[in-house]
């Protein structure tokens, strides 16, 4: 199934009335540091605290009514479990939700208050679409992937059509990347909205599956990423997700987990602006100068904000806070 802009368009509409159009945030000290102009899409903010709930409830809502009676069943490492547990919610759709044993904690815990059953596993020796599809087949529940769906992508593309539809057209635009339903649907409401703006995705460097695809062609598929970038520790793009993002997408960038906690407690501290490691992604590959942005005006997706702060206060060394 071919997805366009007219999806993401409809997705959009379709989402309006219970999504967050969160806000675009700039930054004085971003831009002398840079010597940009740099538009900030914080969905930090979103509901459940990140861009997942778009394309979710999205998705959710277009099931039939046998479909929604049933019920559906997501595998996640976090948001995109929270994503689903909401929007079944609000749209009387009972979820289970298969997540790894070692999700952060602050994501389980909402995951559950949302009302969706969790059903854990060991990331290192199971298979979590495996075990989706096993619970699927025995009750009858309908597989809601994490990104590679078309009615996915196209709700997470309205983060991008919002945020040129508020800033205006953009020279480049950096987006976190995983799975590829951000960075696709991005890259088509980018691509229709501001024909001149370089897409770009950003991976942790110990998850660059996107990269390497991106650059040979075809999908290249790595172990388990050791990465604090949770949301991004997915082994391969998905098929439509990459197809997308051959034709789409212009270039990948790759951050150390090191740059990415001083960029993340630098928007923490500087810009008061609470995001996760993999929210920080976009933001970390400007802030570390991997691309040439002066004079240029950036687009910049903060992806979420689910950060476990227990885990974030072992992760605080001495100084760096200020280092660069």
């Amino acid at each position: 199934m071919e997805v366009t802009f007219d999806d993401v368009a409809r997705a959009h509409e379709r989402i309006r009335a219970h999504a967050h159009r969160t806000p675009v945030l700039t930054s004085a000290t971003v831009d002398a540091r840079t010597g940009a102009k740099v538009f900030f899409k914080p969905e930090n903010l979103q509901r459940m605290g990140a861009f997942k709930f778009r394309g979710a409830y999205n998705a959710l809502s277009q099931l039939s009514p046998e479909q929604k009676q049933k019920g559906v069943v997501a595998f996640s490492s976090g948001n995109h479990a929270q994503a689903v547990a909401l929007s079944g919610k609000l749209l009387g759709v009972p979820a289970t939700i298969v997540m790894p044993t070692d999700a952060p904690q602050v994501k389980l815990v909402a995951t559950r208050g949302y009302g969706a059953q969790v059903v854990t596993y060991d990331a290192s020796n199971e298979d979590r679409q495996k075990i989706a599809e096993r619970l699927a087949a025995e009750r009858g529940l309908t597989v809601i992937p994490p990104f590679d769906h078309p009615h996915i992508l196209a709700g997470q593309g309205t983060a991008a059509k919002e945020l040129i539809e508020d800033a205006g057209p953009l020279d480049i635009l950096l987006v976190p990347c995983g799975g590829g339903g951000l960075l696709s649907g991005c890259a088509l409401a980018a691509r229709h909205l501001s024909p001149g703006c370089r897409v770009i995705g950003v991976e942790p460097a110990a998850g660059d599956d996107g990269l390497r695809s991106f650059r040979s062609g075809r999908i290249e598929t790595i172990g388990l990423p050791d990465t604090i970038a949770d949301g991004a520790r997915t082994t391969a793009l998905g098929k439509i997700t990459f197809a997308i993002i051959r034709e789409q997408v212009d270039d990948f960038l790759t951050v150390t987990d090191r740059e990415l906690l001083k960029s993340m407690f630098f928007l923490w501290e500087r810009m008061k602006v609470l995001v996760e490691p993999t929210g920080a992604l976009g933001a970390c590959a400007l802030l570390e100068q991997k691309l040439e942005v002066k004079g240029k005006r950036v687009g910049v997706v903060l992806s979420g904000g689910n950060v476990d702060l227990a885990w974030a206060a072992r992760m605080l060394e001495p100084g760096l806070l200020r280092q660069g």
